[in-house]
């Protein structure tokens, strides 16, 4: 395939990354409860779903020239458009949408054109919040597959496009993404009243990637992101990442809506168990977890309790480079924005909140950084691989019901050289920055 290459910006290629990393609806799995709904959350619901933010990134024909760059070749996108739509979410590890989406899938949609037009493509939350389980697909689930990284890659090669610098790691391993500096990088290009600069601030921060958390955790939770220092009814905190491309008074327009994206988000469920449960090791292990667990993850059933515990780094011993990523400086920039006027993050630094663990079995991996492939190994953090594999979608057949969470298979070595880089996200190495195992 042939493609006529121009330079895109980096501006532009950040902005429709960040969009897409923005937060942490429909059918799912058995008997899985509809959401109580208000105005504002069906207005929610519908912003969400059916409205872009963005311009468009890349043309219309991104979509289907992609697959003329894949090693193996793609099925005919004119012949065979089913066939093609499977392999492009196979490849880039994204799922049917749930909701009507011009025929592509969660995480692509028609992009915001001039006067409102549907015209290109853009990235929208759902990329790294729309995964699915079982064949299912899940508005809020966190997306176990993705590769942002060729997605991002690729579509930009299909529309004709160089690719733009890398600043920092976007993604080492499927499902991991760097939301945190990607935010820091959007908000080093402006000042205080988000003004555009020429040179970026140097603002001292060095995120890691890490698992995309669920959205049904936030209607529990006073406080949000993996080191709880932002208020939970924050909404201006989740805009930041159209910081590529809004202005002052384009983010103020947007706040109502987003508001009301936000009380959508407060009303998902997560998806029920579909296995069998052993109700006598079930009795045994309630009363475990509330001697041991409850303190910090809250007790569950219609008297349930959150307690919305953010645990010291000592305590926790997980990796701790998340937790030490935001410098004072980034930190009272933001604060000095429009962003952080309302509700300004915390700018002492604790450790980890222990989230809620409702629909835990389908959020595997586990921890902040994605570091362990399944429950039984959280709870037996000496057993846990170094570098072991991602599960290449999200079938039942991958998924292990006896240890909750993905079959693996565990690798002793670093991924070859011989390996593509696509081939090598399949491995996740806990060596990595920021991906550490648990060390006690």
């Amino acid at each position: 395939m042939r493609v006529r290459v121009r330079q895109v910006t980096l501006g532009t290629w950040l902005g429709v990354a960040a969009l897409t990393l923005t937060w942490g609806g429909s059918k799912a799995l058995g008997e899985r409860p509809e959401p109580e709904s208000t105005p504002a959350a069906d207005r929610g619901r519908a912003a969400l779903t059916t409205t872009g933010y963005l311009k468009p990134a890349w043309g219309d024909a991104a979509y289907r020239r992609a697959g003329g760059l894949w090693e193996d070749g793609a099925p005919d996108f004119e012949t065979q458009p089913e066939a093609y739509a499977k392999a492009f979410n196979r490849r880039y590890g994204l799922h049917p949408a749930p909701y009507p989406n011009d025929g592509l899938p969660m995480g692509l949609r028609r992009g915001n054109g001039p006067e409102g037009t549907k015209t290109g493509i853009q990235l929208d939350c759902m990329v790294c919040h729309g995964g699915s389980i079982g064949g299912t697909s899940l508005v809020g689930l966190g997306n176990a597959t993705l590769d942002l990284r060729a997605l991002l890659d690729e579509l930009t090669r299909a529309d004709g496009h160089r690719l733009p610098p890398s600043l920092f790691t976007l993604t080492t391993a499927r499902g991991s993404v760097n939301a945190g500096q990607i935010a820091v990088v959007l908000l080093s290009l402006r000042n205080s009243d988000l003004s555009m600069r020429r040179f970026p601030l140097p603002l001292g921060a060095s995120y890691p990637e890490c698992d995309v958390p669920p959205w049904w955790h936030m209607a529990k939770k006073d406080t949000m992101y993996y080191d709880g220092r932002t208020d939970a009814s924050s909404v201006r905190a989740m805009m930041q990442f159209m910081l590529g491309e809004k202005s002052l008074q384009e983010f103020k327009d947007l706040e109502p809506t987003f508001r009301d994206i936000h009380a959508y988000l407060k009303t998902l469920k997560p998806p029920k168990y579909p296995f069998a449960i052993d109700r006598a090791k079930a009795d045994r292990g309630k009363v475990v977890f509330e001697k041991t667990c409850a303190k910090c993850h809250g007790t569950y059933g219609p008297d349930g309790q959150y307690p919305n515990e953010i645990v010291d780094l000592k305590t926790i011993g997980t990796d701790p480079a998340r937790a030490l990523a935001g410098s004072d400086r980034l930190i009272a920039h933001y604060n000095s924005t429009w962003c952080g006027e309302k509700e300004p993050v915390d700018t002492t630094m604790t450790g980890y909140q222990a989230p809620p663990l409702d629909g835990i079995w389908a959020t595997a991996p586990y921890l902040h950084n994605g570091s362990v492939p399944n429950l039984s190994l959280l709870l037996r953090s000496s057993a846990r691989p170094r570098r072991f594999t991602r599960p290449p979608s999200t079938g039942f057949e991958h998924y292990d019901a006896v240890n909750v969470g993905w079959k693996y298979e565990e690798v002793d070595s670093p991924p070859s050289p011989a390996l593509s880089p696509r081939e090598a996200r399949f491995i996740f190495d806990t060596a990595n920055y920021g991906l550490g195992k648990k060390k006690r």
